[in-house]
């Protein structure tokens, strides 16, 4: 194995592709002393017309960061002579690269790794080795939520730092991003309009802002909660529409973030609406919020796979929680994805 400092500095993949279009000027710093694990992530990455940058050492790093200005950087979590996660630290801290997501890759992604990127300021963690489709997916959403950053105004900033934040607090960080991917997917899927897949995006990232407000010792419980508590959590909708209503041009978000906790048949909060007068677009959110809690690790449980997911969800619909053509759509959507 190669120590840091002795890959060359280049630049690789620069052939584009026209069925990924909107992220074909995206830059990708690698960053792994492993020749054949470069390699691969080169490859992968090229498949979809990304540019792939080399760094052969630390201060090579910074220099191509801040000359090369990359969308995103792929960083091994170990290296000979390097310490990852204080570089990752360091990134994190300073202004003018704070913004730029950060993916560790690992031969493990489990609690205590995920605790330690999560710690470090890091933005996902990927298991080696590399799956595409993995890669790709988280690769594609870290890079639209950044473009998304990039252009938000101030108040809309400060919005999502809270956000990213909140998202941060949990051990299954990260969940925004793959949220904002799959309900953007199921949305093109179930042939919405740009304005309403913008706003379920939009809304991906910002739906559990009011979580602020809830206590470590709640969120995070691993046992069952009070009947306390859980009232406490259902406020989380309430706040958080109250945070996000200085957004400017969001109204369709607002609707999502305080609904998406209703269900089909009345019994959900905070209004207990049912049927249709549940806003359509919140309906769509909560089943693709629903699959990626059920498909997570989180304190109280271990994730469930695929088919174990819509299984569950399938029984709640059962018991009339959830609209049953939407759920019809969104098994076709999610059987599809799997081929």
């Amino acid at each position: 194995m190669k120590k840091v400092g002795e890959f060359p500095l280049a630049t690789i993949g620069s052939s584009k592709m026209s069925n990924n279009s909107n992220f074909t000027a995206a830059k990708i710093l690698i960053v792994d002393d492993n020749p054949h694990s470069r390699m691969t992530a080169i490859d992968l990455l090229s498949l979809d017309g990304y540019d792939v940058i080399e760094a052969n050492n630390k201060l090579a790093i910074l220099d191509s960061i801040n000359k090369q200005q990359p969308d995103l950087i792929l960083l091994d979590a170990i290296m000979l002579g390097f310490d990852s996660f204080a570089f990752c630290r360091q990134l994190k801290k300073d202004y003018r690269t704070a913004n730029i997501p950060i993916v560790l890759t690992a031969l493990s992604d489990s609690r205590e790794y995920r605790i330690k990127v999560m710690e470090a300021g890091g933005d996902d963690i990927l298991l080696k080795p590399l799956n595409r489709i993995e890669l790709s997916t988280r690769v594609k959403s870290l890079i639209n939520q950044k473009r998304l950053n990039d252009g938000l105004d101030q108040t809309e900033q400060v919005l999502f730092t809270i956000a990213k934040a909140v998202d941060n607090r949990s051990v299954n960080s990260g969940g925004s991003v793959r949220v904002a991917s799959l309900v953007k997917s199921f949305a093109e899927y179930l042939g919405l309009t740009a304005k309403e897949i913008d706003d379920l995006g939009f809304a991906a990232h910002l739906h559990d802002i009011g979580t602020i407000a809830i206590p470590d010792a709640v969120m995070l419980k691993a046992g069952e909660l009070t009947a306390a508590e859980k009232e406490l959590i259902r406020q989380h909708v309430l706040i958080g529409e109250e945070i996000c209503q200085p957004l400017r041009n969001r109204s369709g978000v607002l609707p999502i973030i305080r609904h998406h906790h209703e269900r089909w048949d009345g019994t959900g909060y905070p209004d207990g609406l049912s049927g249709t007068d549940i806003p359509y677009l919140a309906q769509i959110f909560q089943i693709i919020d629903i699959y990626d809690a059920l498909t997570s690790d989180r304190p109280h449980k271990k994730a469930y796979n695929s088919t174990e997911a819509l299984k569950i969800i399938m029984e709640e619909t059962t018991k009339g929680w959830r609209n049953p053509e939407l759920i019809t759509a969104f098994t076709s959507f999610i059987r599809s994805q799997k081929q």
